[in-house]
């Protein structure tokens, strides 16, 4: 199993421990380069079920994005983050971003191969 980058790993936990989404982060996976801005978790998995509820075919999928009452919010692992969560974020694609508008995305650590500070954009001119 590959170890996720040390210095990644501690910007992921302090987007989480301040509760931050102004970081912004571009990413090189396998088959994917995603740019864009990192949130907390909950954040991410609260406005995840905010788009699904709204959705008349996925509603019921929000359950699974909703933490239970009582809950502090906290992430679902205890060792510190193995996820990256990207919201306002694109898949660079050729000269463009899908989607525009920006999407959600969850990012596994260990499969980040590079990364950089930043959001990445193109721009015609």
């Amino acid at each position: 199993m590959k170890h996720p980058d040390d210095l990644l790993v501690a910007i992921a936990a302090m987007v989480e421990s301040q509760h931050s989404s102004r970081m912004s982060l571009t990413v090189v996976i396998p088959g994917a380069v995603i740019t864009g801005r990192l949130a907390p978790e909950a954040l991410w998995k609260e406005r995840v079920a905010e788009v699904l509820r709204d959705s008349e075919h996925l509603g019921r999928f929000a359950t699974a994005f909703t933490p239970p009452q009582g809950d502090d919010h906290r992430p679902e692992h205890g060792d510190g983050p193995t996820h990256l969560h990207f919201h306002v974020a694109r898949i660079l694609q050729g000269s463009f971003g899908i989607p525009e508008t920006g999407g959600m995305y969850r990012v596994a650590l260990k499969d980040v191969s590079a990364w950089t500070i930043g959001d990445i954009g193109y721009s015609d001119q």
